[in-house]
């Protein structure tokens, strides 16, 4: 699944592209991804307007529009955001095309049909359920202390949680709890605070590492440009089946908390609960 860090590659690299640009169109061949509005309605509230802004919020890319309208995607399990140019054939798994002024169409391509769009004017509808950035100056380790002393649950599942953190999944998740000694399972309330400040420093500098490398190309993901990603190739324990700790050498474990493959070191990262 796209996470903070990919998400965030493909709206710097599709950003030179399409702010300024006049979207002349919209084909939907997966009209289910289209969220809230009618088809006719979300045509005619999006032809013919600008894009003035793209920005990130947690896993949401945003293009701000002329008319006051927020073009919001959400890539989910499989999808990617493609440039090419308008008389290009769509890529395999194309579910919709949106075609620029400037003669560019982006593919959003998506084998799982898992992705959305949605076209609102209340950012809070989305994002106001959304916890805060993890790389902006306001997320510090002082106020992750706070917040995970009054709970109670698996480390793990807290920091999947996006109205807690915002754009942290599974992978990077896996990655900041292994730099920083964490088992997966450790209550939140059992942390201290200088565990805290070495998670809080491992979330910041896993993300970091994630963007550099313009994200992980695990399965479907690509840039826009059709090129893959290079995180994976950094990580220690993400998507670890069979390898061994880079660390100590023994075999990583797997368990499932929420649902999600979570690996790890059992020597590296031990349980103190």
């Amino acid at each position: 699944m796209p996470e903070l860090p990919e998400v965030e590659t493909i709206k710097n690299e599709l950003l030179p592209y399409v702010v300024g640009c006049i979207i002349s169109g919209v084909t939907l061949f997966w009209e289910r991804m289209l969220r809230q509005l009618s088809l006719e309605e979300f045509h005619s509230r999006i032809n013919g307007q600008k894009i003035i802004g793209l920005s990130r919020r947690g896993k949401y890319l945003i293009l701000s529009l002329s008319s006051g309208d927020l073009l919001v995607i959400h890539l989910k399990m499989s999808g990617s955001l493609l440039i090419g140019k308008a008389s290009s054939e769509p890529p395999k798994y194309t579910r919709a095309v949106i075609r620029l002024d400037n003669g560019i169409s982006i593919f959003f391509c998506d084998p799982r049909k898992f992705g959305t769009m949605q076209l609102i004017k209340d950012r809070d509808s989305i994002f106001g359920k959304l916890g805060p950035e993890p790389l902006e100056a306001d997320f510090t380790s002082g106020l992750l202390f706070k917040c995970l002393a009054k709970r109670k649950v698996p480390i793990k599942a807290v920091l999947l949680d996006q109205s807690f953190i915002a754009g942290i999944g599974n992978m990077y998740a896996d990655e900041a709890l292994f730099l920083s000694g964490i088992h997966p399972l450790r209550l939140t309330s059992s942390l201290s605070s200088n565990e805290v400040e070495q998670l809080h420093s491992a979330i910041q500098q896993v993300l970091r590492l994630g963007i550099d490398n313009k994200g992980a190309s695990i399965a479907n993901y690509l840039r826009p440009d059709g090129k893959s990603g290079t995180a994976q190739f950094q990580f220690k324990v993400a998507h670890g089946r069979g390898k061994n700790c880079p660390f100590c050498g023994i075999p990583l474990k797997r368990i499932i908390v929420r649902n999600r493959s979570t690996y790890f070191c059992h020597k590296c990262q031990m349980a103190k609960n």
